[in-house]
């Protein structure tokens, strides 16, 4: 193992975010090294839907960001293959023409080695500029940007690889468990009780004043009205969810959105992502494999449509994003992980998470759509397109996920998916009108 990522996981303490310097440069990189490597060369190839990209391409691209955005800009660099800017640009226009996104897959060379050769080079050189002082002030900030960039893909390859996994008709592990899943056992999970919020005139976003790292979209603060309201004080779990199917919450129309309904029919959606039932039990597939469905943990999977039934037929609502965000700042207590994400959401209750859930477990809807806050502004040239041109048909999600990596969380953060999305880590919290 990288003796970067050794010392990460030896040391428990949650990181803060990372900063633009030679060390923590190495340890984020570090992480997606380490998070790529249980994976195969056969393994990193495999695009197993459109929304998808394989394990390699996360690699490269991130790789590419650094290269396109602040060695390019150095006197003297030359890029270490000029085909790369086509074939590991996501979706920047500005920059140029780019492999289109379904089509990853095909990208079969260069192989998986080239890619950490690429990798490597890339290194060298960001390290060396660090250390030595070659980048101005706004070269740093695209390196923080960039290793923020690379966190958000730490996750992806995790959501995409579990995605690609659970093809296999064999169910194999991203890795093996330490120890016995808890599985479809009666457990006794407390109901959940409510966090009240008396309404009124809110700040909602991220403060100037607020330390580290914030992207665009979590700004300007801005001013919200909400009327009284409470969230329920934990995530929907499992156990609850089944109880949703077994009333034949899939089947009623009266829950369902228009368009829910018809996803769920043309998809014929009857249980989370990944669930399958046998030998009278469900059973899900998790990044350690095939296992029983954890009933104390939260629901994880489901896409907006789903949440937004299971809500209805509970006789309550989704929050929206600044419902959320008011009730979380109260309560906000990240979980006290290590560096390196973890592979699956924890039962409620279980030590050293967060009591109330807003944190480390599941991305949790909103009914809020993705939109700009008032006075919105996105960046100019090629890294404004970052976070502003999405802005459209997509549904915001608020918390952070267990495969999150820790330090990259935070109140404001705005994260965002078309209401279909089912791979990310998604589940949900109810809120209730008073």
């Amino acid at each position: 193992m990288n003796r970067v990522v050794s010392l990460i996981r030896e040391n428990n303490t949650a990181p803060e975010p990372p900063r633009a310097d030679g060390s923590a440069y190495q340890a984020v990189r570090a992480i997606t090294d380490s998070l790529a490597s249980p994976l195969g060369a056969e393994d990193q190839v495999v695009q197993s839907m459109p929304d998808a990209s394989p394990t390699k391409w996360h690699r490269a691209h991130t790789t590419w960001f650094f290269e396109e955005f602040v060695l390019s800009r150095l006197d003297g660099y030359q890029a270490f293959d000029d085909d790369f800017r086509y074939l590991f640009n996501s979706y920047y226009e500005a920059v140029g023409p780019r492999q289109p996104r379904p089509r990853r897959g095909m990208i079969t060379r260069p192989d998986v080695a080239e890619v950490g050769r690429y990798r490597a080079a890339v290194d060298d050189a960001m390290t060396s500029a660090l250390d030595n002082g070659a980048l101005d002030p706004f070269a740093l900030d695209l390196v923080q940007l960039g290793l923020q960039h690379e966190q958000q893909h730490q996750e992806l390859l995790l959501m995409d690889a579990k995605h690609m996994l659970s093809q296999n008709p064999l169910d194999p592990a991203y890795e093996p468990r330490t120890a016995a899943p808890a599985g479809n056992v009666p457990t006794h999970t407390p109901p959940a009780g409510r966090l009240e919020h008396d309404g009124g005139l809110i700040e909602v976003g991220c403060a100037d004043s607020e330390d580290g790292f914030h992207f665009d979209n979590e700004r300007p603060v801005h001013r919200q009205w909400l009327e009284p309201f409470a969230l329920e004080d934990r995530l929907v779990t499992n156990g609850e969810w089944i109880e949703f199917m077994d009333d034949g919450g899939y089947d009623r129309v009266e829950l369902w959105l228009s368009d829910g309904w018809h996803l769920r029919s043309d998809r014929e959606w009857t249980a989370p992502l990944y669930w399958s039932h046998a030998h009278q039990q469900w059973h899900q597939f998790t990044l350690y494999g095939n296992e029983p469905v954890d009933l104390a943990a939260p629901v994880t999977h489901v896409s907006y449509h789903e949440a937004d039934a299971f809500a209805r037929w509970r006789g309550a609502r989704l929050p929206t994003e600044s419902e959320w965000e008011a009730v979380a700042r109260a309560h906000w207590q990240p979980p006290r992980r290590g560096a390196c994400p973890a592979l699956n959401p924890s039962r409620v209750g279980s030590p050293g998470t967060d009591p109330f859930q807003f944190c480390g477990e599941v991305w949790q809807w909103t009914t809020s759509a993705y939109l700009p806050y008032p006075g919105f502004k996105p960046a100019t040239g090629a890294v404004g397109e970052y976070n502003g041109k999405f802005m459209v048909d997509q549904h915001v999600l608020r918390g952070s996920a267990s495969v999150t990596p820790p330090g990259h969380e935070r109140v404001s953060y705005r994260n965002f998916f078309p209401t279909r999305s089912r791979w990310a880590f998604s589940g949900l919290r109810l809120a209730h009108d008073n």
